[in-house]
């Protein structure tokens, strides 16, 4: 494992929340040996740009990569996912081709970002190798260098789900809505087909920007689940998600880029690396049978989202929204976050009933609703129970969370954390990611890696739910806004 001391010269060197995480090591335990330290903080600049013989001498290759379940994710010590074995080759591979003793191993370490921000990484310095997925088209190859494809002939096409319309052919999306992350090269592809729609006379299909902590994989399982009516994938993804969530129906006929090649991303200074890595490149076995089954089998245990605007889940939401408007508006909340929070809790259904003896909407325990900090003790109707959910949550943002650094966002989700996993886990959770130089205000790849690594994904899942429920309740309300709003033009 690494030295502390190791993980204490990283940190000093992190810039805009860069956030090095993880050393990936393969050595054999019986005769591992901490990499040696840096000499001095000049041999770990925040930025540096060199090529494959200066990353030797550093014995460190910074490789960026997006925190997923389908690339790359801890579930307590255990690292998974699909870029994480790539990588484990690869290391392999490279100190075997650079025959360097055992003792002075070149290590990567894997730094998980968001995926806007891992190409800009890549170009300023703070990264070596972007390892992600990624469509090597013309505009990214005019700024990098991508290694031979590690993948060819790869379509990104569309996947429905049960609430999605009946489409033909791929003229049939004119007019709807696709959901798409913004830097991803799907956005781009609709983009050009909604040129095509144009000449033809045909509605554009709107797009809407999520966020870009949400992967492909989020955008299915919302698919799945008919909060989304589909989603454009890399046909690879599709496949290979298909088979682990049920209610995808993959239309490799309805194709918006076809013949795409993915390649490993490198910055324009390092073609030393870049021969190394195509060196590499055969060797990957993406895709391989027993990796394959064994993550697929893993991620089948998942708790996967559900659809709050089905009939009976979407009508306890509208007898119960007033409620968390009043406690939401009382308590600090976007009250749509708080109805979220109620629906992963318990479905928002009041009779709900936890084998712990968590009662209600917001399963709170009785002891914590009678204690003074919240002091509602009869959570038995609703109205009490999203009230001490909703006080208990706000005590939770001002005693452990009361620092102007972190942003109303970030408390709340943090706060979300610490009512799934308790406060004194919320407290470990924020140190560890301290530790790991990475932001103790900022959940998304920053905490929630210290949470997965630290309590397992239980927590993880957890927030990560209430962040897609709450996009459903946005789409749904949003909904009944503009069905208000034409009866108010077009009613006499």
């Amino acid at each position: 494992m690494l030295h502390p001391l190791f993980w204490r010269g990283i940190r000093r060197h992190a810039a805009f929340g860069m956030i090095v995480f993880l050393a990936v090591m393969f050595s054999d335990p019986a005769g591992a040996q901490d990499p040696a330290l840096p000499a001095s903080d000049s041999e770990l600049p925040v930025i540096w740009t060199g090529d494959l013989e200066g990353m030797r001498e550093r014995r460190l290759i910074r490789v960026g990569t997006a925190f997923s379940r389908t690339h790359y994710f801890w579930d307590g010590f255990v690292q998974r996912g699909l870029a994480y074995d790539a990588l484990l080759q690869f290391e392999q591979f490279l100190n075997k081709e650079l025959k360097t003793p055992k003792a002075l191993q070149v290590r990567l370490l894997i730094v998980p970002l968001p995926r806007n921000e891992l190409l800009p990484a890549l170009t300023r310095g703070h990264l070596d190798l972007v390892v992600a997925n990624l469509t090597i088209t013309p505009e990214r190859s005019e700024t990098m260098i991508f290694s031979d494809p590690v993948a060819r002939n790869v379509n990104e096409i569309v996947v429905l789900g049960p609430a999605a319309p009946s489409l033909d052919t791929l003229d049939d999306l004119s007019g709807t809505t696709a959901h798409l992350r913004p830097s991803s090269s799907y956005w781009a592809s609709v983009e050009s087909f909604n040129h095509e729609l144009k000449e033809l006379g045909k509605k554009p299909v709107r797009l809407r920007a999520v966020d870009e902590h949400l992967e492909d994989e989020d955008l299915l399982e919302m698919v799945a689940a008919g909060i989304l009516p589909y989603a454009i994938v890399d046909t690879h993804k599709a496949a290979f998600w298909a088979d682990v969530i049920d209610g995808l129906t993959v239309r490799e006929d309805l194709t918006f880029r076809a013949g795409a090649e993915l390649g490993w991303a490198m910055r324009t200074e390092s073609p030393e690396l870049a021969a190394l890595v195509n060196a590499f490149v055969p060797q990957i076995r993406a895709g391989s049978a027993a990796g394959n089954m064994l993550l697929r089998r893993y991620l089948r245990q998942n708790p996967w989202v559900r659809n709050p605007s089905a009939t009976e889940d979407q009508r306890r939401f509208e007898h119960t929204s007033h409620l968390f408007q009043k406690y939401g508006e009382r308590y600090g909340f976007d009250w749509l976050m708080l109805a979220a929070q109620g629906y992963q809790e318990s479905r928002i259904d009041q009779s709900a009933r936890s084998p712990a003896g968590a009662l209600g909407i917001m399963q709170l325990l009785p002891t914590t609703a009678a204690d003074p900090v919240v002091g509602i003790p009869d959570i038995s109707n609703a109205k009490n129970n999203i009230h001490a959910g909703a006080r208990y949550l706000r005590h939770l943002k001002d005693r452990y969370l009361n620092d102007p650094e972190i942003d109303d966002l970030n408390r709340t989700l943090l706060a979300f954390a610490g009512y799934n996993a308790g406060p004194g886990n919320l407290v470990k959770i924020r140190g560890r990611a301290t530790a790991m130089g990475l932001d103790p205000n900022r959940w998304f790849g920053n905490v929630e890696l210290a949470a997965a690594k630290v309590i397992g994904r239980e927590t993880v899942v957890y927030v990560g739910n209430i962040a897609k429920y709450h996009y459903a309740y946005r789409l749904i309300t949003e909904a009944a806004e503009e069905y208000e709003e034409s009866r108010r033009l077009f009613d006499p």
